[in-house]
Formats: C-alpha cells, structure tokens, sequence
C-alpha cells in the first residue's frame, strides 16, 4: 500500500527486537515510522530522527502495529508534534479466541496431555489419567470490559452456558442485561468468587501488578487465571510461587513481565500453558493490522486526520 504510493519504504533487515540506537537510525529522515509493540519510542529517539524528508519537523507519524501503546512515551511524542495511531478492533476476535482457548487449554490439561503424549508415557486408559476441570457452567470473572473483554464473555455465556461477572471503571448496563452479567465494584470481591479469571486491562502504572501475591491469595484454591493484556500486570514472581504452592489451581499466559524472558522456574510448573505474545497471530488479523497501520500513515502523510488517532 506504502509503495504503490510511489513512497520509499524502508523495512528493518533484522527479524529481532531493535536496539535503541538500531531504531535511533532507521527512523532518520523519514516522514512516517510503523512501529512494533516492541520498539520503545520517547522523546530521544524523536529527536534523534532528525528532520523528515519533507520538512522541518521530525517524522510526522508514528503507527503502531498494536492495539496497546505503552511502548510509545506519548506525551513526549506529542510535545514533539508527532500523531500517533494504533490497530484496533481488527484483533478483537482474534485475540478473544486465543483467550478461550487458553481457558480450555489449562483446564482440560491440553499441553500437559500433549507433552504426556510425545513422551510415550501413554500406556492405556485410566479413570483417572490427567483430569481436568468443566469449564461449562462455571462463573467467569472479566476483569476490563473493553472490546476483548466483552467478546470473551460472549463466547463463555453464549457457548459454554457461564455465568459472567466483571469488574471496570464504569457500569455497562446493557451489557449485564444481554449476558446475564454481574458487576463487581471490588476487585477482591471478583477474585474470591470467580473460577476462571481472564485479564483484559491495559498497561498503565494504575494497573503494574494489579494481581499480585496478595490478590492471588483471594482467589479459590480450584480457581485459573489467565491473561492475555499486558505481561507487567500480573507480578510474575508471585504467579509462580501461587501455582507451585497451590494457592491457585493453574495459569495460563500470552504475555510476559519482561519479554522474552520468563520468570525462572515457570517453565518447571505443569499447571501453566504459556504462548509467545500470540493472541492476535492469525494471517487474517495480522494482515488487517499491517492494512490499518499503513491507511493511518496514508491519511496523515496526504493531509487527513487518520482514524485511530492516539488523543493525549
């Protein structure tokens, strides 16, 4: 879409994280920047792209291949002058199945009966081989109502005949009507009922370890966690130490606390079904993201407003 523009594209040869002074370079000179989750922006590295092709002024946008900006220092970026746009609702669906299936995953004991499996530990059927947990009918605590949240709870009440309960900022009072939901003011109050909990909030310093040792020991002793937002909000240290003891019956995780490293020990722990930051990583969605990235870069270098325009 950039080159049929007749715009020169430059694409990272690396297939890896930048290093800052490696994203320093690569933006000097241009007018647009399509950035990772992954690329930390602030203020310096702005500065350090210098003046754009075209004008006096650094690059004019910076688009985020991601729903989520807490890679983007954005009030240093908009005191620079430089819009900001993100990718969202074309991963909503995505992202809501990766979610459910990650629920099934760590309650039907999905990985662990694989791993078993590869092994050749399989030796005949047993009454009691590798029992897992119903997840129909059981209550499910959302923790973040948003676009993800609210379609994670769509497919709970509507396939798997849950109950729902959700904790937020704000009441959504048409959504408790349509889904038979129960709002829960307290935080607490949602963790200590709940038997699935699934986290979609996003990352702000109101929300670092916003589940922490203290709130996993609310949680019931048969009860899961899962997140599929941001890996910081979970203290992972605490994680692993509430599913090694028992505190919690299991986890399961798309996102790290400090990717791509794991919390040591995780990894030793059967009762955790953990993916790579995958969530929305489908060949549909990842092409729609790459789509509405590019649009948000055509309509702010052509003169326009783009549409996901990041407010500050």
């Amino acid at each position: 879409m950039l080159k049929a523009k007749g715009w020169e594209v430059l694409i990272s040869p690396h297939n890896r994280v930048l290093t800052k002074d490696e994203l320093t370079q690569m933006g000097k000179g241009y007018d647009a920047v399509l950035s990772q989750l992954t690329d930390k922006i602030d203020g310096s590295v702005v500065d350090g792209w210098g003046p754009s092709a075209s004008s006096r002024q650094a690059v004019k946008i910076i688009a985020n291949y991601a729903v989520g900006y807490d890679n983007l220092n954005v009030k240093e970026i908009a005191e620079r002058g430089v819009m900001m746009t993100n990718t969202p609702d074309v991963l909503t669906e995505t992202v809501a199945e990766h979610t459910f299936a990650l629920i099934l995953a760590i309650a039907h004991r999905i990985a662990e009966s694989d791993k078993f499996s590869r092994a050749g530990k399989y030796h005949g059927w047993e009454p009691e081989l590798l029992l897992g947990t119903d997840v129909s009918r059981k209550t499910l605590g959302v923790i973040g109502l948003g676009r993800i949240g609210s379609r994670v709870a769509h497919h709970a009440v509507k396939g798997f005949d849950m109950n729902v309960m959700y904790h937020d900022l704000k009441r959504n009072d048409a959504f408790e009507k349509e889904f038979g939901a129960v709002y829960k003011e307290k935080l607490e109050d949602l963790l200590s009922e709940a038997d699935f909990i699934s986290i979609h909030v996003p990352l702000l310093p109101a929300t670092r370890h916003l589940i922490n040792s203290e709130r996993l020991r609310l949680m019931k002793p048969t009860a899961y966690l899962v997140n599929t937002s941001r890996g910081p909000i979970v203290d992972e240290i605490a994680l692993r130490d509430a599913l090694k003891t028992g505190i919690i019956k299991g986890a399961a995780i798309d996102v790290w606390e400090n990717e791509p490293n794991l919390t040591p020990g995780l990894t030793d722990l059967e009762n955790i079904v953990i993916t790579p930051h995958t969530a929305s990583a489908t060949e549909e969605t990842r092409q729609k993201m790459g789509e509405v990235a590019a649009k948000n870069i055509i309509e702010a270098l052509e003169g326009r407003m783009p549409p996901n325009f990041i407010k500050v």
